[in-house]
């Protein structure tokens, strides 16, 4: 039986010879011209894996950070790190990754080969690591005691203590590298640092229990989450004044910037829905639908895509930022936690906390391509430029 294909072929060819005899090209090429499309599509093939990159996973239950072959959709090695590991960054310029502990530690693996090369210790609870932008220094909260820790990222030791004078809950950088912002659920303040002479250079009244801060990319304000009025503070960060307490309706979890600071996305927590900000007039633009509990977003850039991972429902869900239009939103696994895009943008990678796996999903269409095991509770993912060397 032939295939619809090969049958197709056949009747262009007796087409490609009666248009022959009219015109002054060669049966042969005639021939060639009009079967090509068809043979094309017979030679079409499926689309490729991701380049050799690697994702690094780092695993809670299991005190690990795994090295993920994303050309094989495997795990490739494993080393241990300091117990209850919640959050993996790459430093800036190195090929070194730095995994923050509440146990209170900072390891630090180098790459190739996952190497722990140094331990920190910081203090209990530590989180909210940040890097300048050169990889010279790093950044990090010690909430309970109050303090800021100043790290020579070169040297790997710390160099300096900023006590802030009360508990303290996130850090942000602002992308100039120049202010440290802080918040402090006792005090319903941010405080702002000199990164260079480690001095206070002020404090702001926001809403009340404000948490994480988020930065526009021209380091101008700051907003951040004020949990019990359902509300988001936006402060000028260089006349150190509240600008607006925009009420939002929703109880704010996690706030995503989009990546030209015109929008700010801030999850419901523990809810079912978004508020949409315009970042430049701190108003309310839209609210939108999510899954049950969404905890963590991403941007993809070209097209502008926003990937949602909702925690409560096992799902993530695709939105089209510019039109607002729900692409897809596929199950995965069970309690899909973070996620990080590779640098081609082509796939996805999510941790799944209770699944204790990764799934990689391709962007464009949005298909789930495998699911596979690799630790104990794994709760943050990166996806560096590095490409796995066999």
């Amino acid at each position: 039986m032939r295939s619809p294909t090969t049958g197709l072929s056949v009747r262009l060819m007796k087409i490609a010879n009666s248009v022959a005899e009219f015109t002054s090209l060669p049966r042969f090429l005639m021939a060639l011209l009009v079967c090509l499309p068809v043979l094309s599509v017979g030679c079409r093939r499926p689309a490729t894996p991701p380049e050799p990159y690697v994702a690094f996973v780092t695993n809670r239950g299991s005190s690990s950070l795994a090295e993920v072959d994303l050309a094989r959709f495997r795990v490739a090695a494993t080393v241990a790190v300091a117990a209850s590991p919640e959050r993996v960054l790459v430093r800036p310029g190195r090929q070194e990754l730095w995994v923050v502990s509440s146990s209170g530690k900072i390891t630090i693996v180098e790459f190739p080969g996952l190497r722990v090369i140094r331990t920190l210790s910081v203090g209990a609870g530590a989180r909210d690591l940040a890097f300048s932008p050169d990889g010279k220094q790093a950044f990090i909260l010690d909430p309970q005691t109050g303090h800021i820790v100043f790290i020579d990222a070169n040297a790997y030791k710390e160099t300096a203590r900023v006590a802030l004078g009360t508990a303290l809950a996130n850090l942000a950088l602002t992308p100039d590298g120049k202010t440290l912002v802080a918040s402090s659920q006792i005090t319903n303040q941010i405080i702002l640092v000199n990164v260079n002479s480690h001095q206070i250079l002020g404090a702001v009244k926001v809403g009340k229990s404000p948490t994480q801060v988020v930065i526009l990319p021209n380091s101008s304000q700051a907003f951040v989450c004020a949990t019990e009025e359902n509300a988001v503070s936006a402060v000028d960060l260089k006349t150190h004044k509240l600008l607006s307490n925009v009420e939002i309706g929703i109880q704010p979890g996690t706030m995503v910037l989009k990546p030209d600071g015109g929008e700010l996305f801030v999850f419901e927590y523990d809810g079912t829905s978004m508020v949409i900000l315009d970042a430049n007039q701190a108003n309310v633009e839209q609210n939108y639908p999510t899954g049950h509990q969404p905890v963590a977003g991403i941007f993809q850039q070209n097209p502008l895509v926003l990937f949602i991972a909702n925690a409560g429902d096992r799902s993530v869900m695709a939105l089209d930022v510019q039109n607002r239009t729900l692409l897809a939103s596929l199950p995965i696994g069970i309690e899909p936690k973070a996620m990080a895009l590779t640098p081609d943008e082509r796939f996805l990678v999510v941790a799944d906390a209770v699944g204790s796996a990764v799934a990689v999903l391709r962007t464009n269409p949005i298909t789930l391509l495998t699911t596979f095991p690799v630790g104990a509770s794994p709760v943050d993912v990166v996806v560096p430029g590095w490409l796995l060397k066999r």
